[in-house]
């Protein structure tokens, strides 16, 4: 019986995962014909603060083709991610405790929200901000010609560095829940996470003070509204929760 059961848990996961690929391949195959213009939505920032007439360069053989596609898969994953959740809860929903879901609902948007924003932050102001300070005091004698492979990599970089960033206030919500740290401990230990926000801030940004400055100075704020949360959300599993399943989700 036990085996039929974790056979039968197999074979769900196989068909949700299949769902999942089916769902960003679609959407891919939908922004595929798109790809460029995706690249040069995504180039935006940093051409607008080029010199006019600028353009960027493709070193790799295949880096003309290859980067705009990846920019595509990215693209489509971001529209499938909802779906993608879906099938995720879907998946382990029925394993769960009635205060469980109760909690893991609203954690989970609340977080790929918190992820997007600190996406559309870097997009819209931190690059913006960066790349006019670069390249305003960038000596004139230079020809800038950014490659489009360094280009993404550096944009994934920033892009995973504020949407984790975002994350902060869900991360402290969350270690309060749990019972693993209290709102006096977070508050007691602010210096240190300041000073651990700059390190952090030091390591994943470029090396310039501005960039640093600007994942640096949100982290800490987001702390901040994490102990806010912790204040109002945070109330210990075991106050007040019942143990009870609900039943199956849907498939």
């Amino acid at each position: 019986m036990t085996e039929d059961t974790f056979i039968s848990h197999l074979i769900e996961l196989r068909d949700r995962l299949l769902r999942m690929l089916i769902a960003v391949g679609v959407v891919f195959a939908i922004l595929f014909p798109f790809a460029s213009e995706l690249y040069d939505l995504l180039a935006y920032p940093m051409m607008r603060a080029l010199p006019e007439g600028s353009k960027m360069i493709a070193t790799g053989v295949v880096a003309p083709f290859l980067i705009p596609v990846k920019v595509a898969a990215m693209v489509a994953f971001a529209v499938a991610l909802p779906y993608v959740l879906y099938q995720v809860w879907a998946f382990v929903a029925p394993g769960l405790y009635a205060h469980e879901r109760r909690l893991v609902v609203p954690l989970v948007f609340a977080s790929t929200v918190l992820f997007f924003v600190g996406v559309a932050f870097c997009y819209f102001f931190v690059f913006g901000v960066v790349f006019d300070f670069v390249y305003k005091i960038a000596p004139k004698s230079i020809s800038v010609a950014p490659d489009i492979e360094n280009y993404l990599n550096f944009v994934i970089t920033l892009f995973l560095a504020f949407g984790v960033t975002f994350e902060v206030p869900i991360a402290v919500l969350i270690l309060v829940r749990m019972g693993a740290v209290t709102i006096e401990q977070l508050t007691n230990i602010r210096p240190y996470f300041i000073v651990g926000a700059f390190v952090i801030a030091a390591i994943v940004t470029p090396p310039d003070v501005l960039s640093q400055l600007l994942l640096a100075v949100p982290m800490c704020v987001l702390y901040e509204v994490g102990i806010f949360a912790a204040r109002v959300f945070g109330r210990s599993r075991q106050s007040g929760d019942d143990g009870e399943k609900l039943p199956e989700a849907g498939p």
